[in-house]
């Protein structure tokens, strides 16, 4: 069933015997709701260095309405299952994922995830995902040889062979539903390096997995392949969980890391494989020739019924040697986002000159639709100020090194972007801050794209890294950023202090995406015609009689008609006998 988004609301108000009135709930003015940290907020452990050096809180995170999940997978406490003793660190980089719930503009941890069978060095939550209230968390450093669902967790003898976890919410409350493992589980394939969810289906990447079949459950026995990945998709029926197809390229290839990025959206998969080297440009192109290497493919995939057929193969428009396209996707309904974090051109904003390639890994994103079976590129994301090799850091500014997308929002990370600014479209210019990272959000009105926000943290800082990871619901943004140094815990503590280096971070922003559609109203002696533009079509009109603060106001579809003419659609309807209050829904 397709999850009905909220993603604007105008109300009008009918009141009994009166005139009306209008308002709009949600004003869009876009400032940063929420500062988040652990409940345990954590720095460097004895002798830790490199990746893992803290907790890494924001290398991951998602979104779905109220809640979100952040994955910290260099978190190091010993704990297990659901709220558990958040105080021993005796499991250097076990990895933790951590659930927030908003009430009204106030977000409270709900949960503290842990692995059933948490161990050492697993990395739990270095990926995580979220559908309603289904949370996946990937762990891709796991060792259990296990395979299958629910398998025995105990016998670590398949190194970085991964899992992925499935946690359920039941009112307040949340437990592990599945133990996720691939079907032919392989030391180093590092399954759960990506997890994706969609309704009852979760999608889980294994860039490393070895098989040198191609297509839709293939033979995975032959592993002679490296690195040419693979990915698994899972669906549940009541509380039970079953692997439903084994996904590979349709021109595997070692090293292509297919699997690297996945993405979900009802009945279709994107899978990014960032290091296919084909030089074909577009839709559909020649995949035999292997002479641009690490440019990069995605490969979306159709569900018919239970089966899964290839649609699709995807390169970017302008394909190039090490450009890294397929390293971030993300789906919703008919559009995909695809990251290619090195990309080289010089170019800013929308739909610019692709050919320059004089900013080495200033990164790029590329927006692909669907009409009917077919896709195509429609627009070519850069940043608003892009930047190639910074001498300071050695790198670019790895725009798209993250995509989110919902709807026509898409937001956009770029890691290692330098500017000092703090807060929403800021100074672009002053590129002191290197590695604070930004996140860029672009808005589409009918086909064309364009940038709304700039997107800082409140704190910027050197190295924060802000931007590793982004996730959007309705129009709520959150980013996150592992490098954050400060040791506070919990929901807007103190951002100022240094105490906990690369503990990390996450970030809160509302008021993006595009704003409410406009209701317009006109009454007659014993009717009110209510109308919305027509471009806004694929909403629904719903009331109710009682409009407050609270979470469960209940609302309903009006139970009427809509007429469309050139311009508008509209809703007849009787005169009541007390106050009514209208607002649209995207279905």
């Amino acid at each position: 069933m397709k999850r009905i988004e909220l993603i604007a609301i105008a109300i009008l108000t009918l009141l009994a015997g009166g005139p009306y009135s209008s308002r709009a709930q949600h004003a869009t003015l876009i400032a940063q709701e929420a500062y988040i940290k652990a409940s345990n907020t954590g720095g460097p452990s004895t002798g830790e260095s490199g990746l893992g050096v803290g907790d890494n809180f924001g290398w991951s995170v998602a979104i779905s309405g109220d809640t979100m999940v952040i994955g910290a997978p260099g978190e190091d406490s010993n704990a297990t299952g659901v709220n558990g003793n958040q105080t021993n660190n005796s499991a250097t980089d076990s990895g933790a994922a951590y659930v927030f719930v908003r009430d009204g503009t106030n977000w409270v941890q709900q949960a503290y995830l842990k692995a059933s069978n948490t161990g050492a060095g697993d990395n739990f939550g270095w990926s995580v995902a979220i559908s309603g209230d289904t949370i996946v968390v990937g762990a891709f450093a796991e060792d259990s040889n296990a395979t299958g669902v629910n398998g025995n967790q105990t016998n670590n003898s398949a190194t970085d062979s991964g899992a992925a976890y499935v946690f359920v919410r039941s009112g307040t409350n949340w437990s592990q539903q599945a133990y996720l493992k691939a079907s032919n589980t392989g030391g180093n394939d590092v399954f759960g390096w990506k997890v994706a969810v969609s309704g009852d289906t979760v999608v889980v990447g294994a860039p490393n997995e070895a098989s040198n079949t191609t297509g839709v459950n293939g033979n995975q026995s032959n592993n002679s392949a490296s690195f040419a990945g693979a990915a698994y998709a899972f669906v549940r029926d009541g509380t039970n969980w079953v692997q439903q197809a084994y996904l590979k390229a349709s021109n595997t290839g070692s090293e292509d890391n297919f699997g690297i990025s996945v993405a979900v959206s009802d009945d279709t998969i994107a899978i990014g494989a960032s290091d296919e080297a084909s030089n074909a440009d577009g839709i559909n192109g020649n995949q035999s020739d292997n002479s641009a290497f690490q440019a990069g493919a995605v490969y979306v995939f159709f569900r018919n019924g239970t089966n899964w057929i290839q649609q699709a193969y995807l390169k970017a428009s302008n394909s190039d040697r090490q450009d890294h396209f397929g390293w971030s996707t993300a789906l919703s309904d008919n559009t995909l986002v695809v990251g290619a974090q090195r990309e080289a051109s010089k170019a800013a904003g929308v739909n610019g000159n692709q050919s320059d390639n004089s900013a080495p890994e200033a990164g790029a994103a590329y927006v692909f639709v669907r009409g009917g079976t077919n896709w195509s590129q429609q627009a070519y994301l850069k940043a608003s100020n892009p930047d190639g090799l910074d001498p300071r850091s050695g790198n670019g500014d790895a725009f798209g090194v993250s995509v989110a997308i919902l709807g026509d929002t898409v937001v956009v990370g770029a890691i290692n972007e330098a500017s000092n600014a703090a807060g929403v479209n800021g100074d672009q210019s002053d590129n002191s801050a290197v590695g604070a990272g930004a996140a860029y959000v672009f808005v589409r009105s009918t086909t064309n794209w364009s940038q709304q926000a700039y997107l800082k943290a409140s704190n910027t800082r050197a190295y924060g890294e802000f931007g590793i990871s982004v996730a959007i619901s309705g129009d709520t943004v959150v980013v996150g950023a592992d490098g954050d140094l400060s040791n506070a815990t919990g929901v807007n503590g103190d951002q100022i202090n240094t105490g906990a280096p690369f503990s990390g971070a996450a970030y809160v922003i509302t008021g993006l995406g595009r704003p409410a559609p406009q209701l317009a109203i006109e009454r007659s002696a014993s009717n009110i015609e209510i109308s919305w533009p027509l471009v806004t079509s694929g909403f629904t009109l719903e009331e109710t009689t009682n409009l407050n603060s609270s979470s469960t106001v209940g609302w309903t579809a009006v139970p009427f008609p809509y007429q469309t003419n050139a311009t508008s659609l509209s809703v007849t309807l009787p005169l009541g006998a007390q106050n009514r209050f209208y607002r649209l829904r995207k279905l």
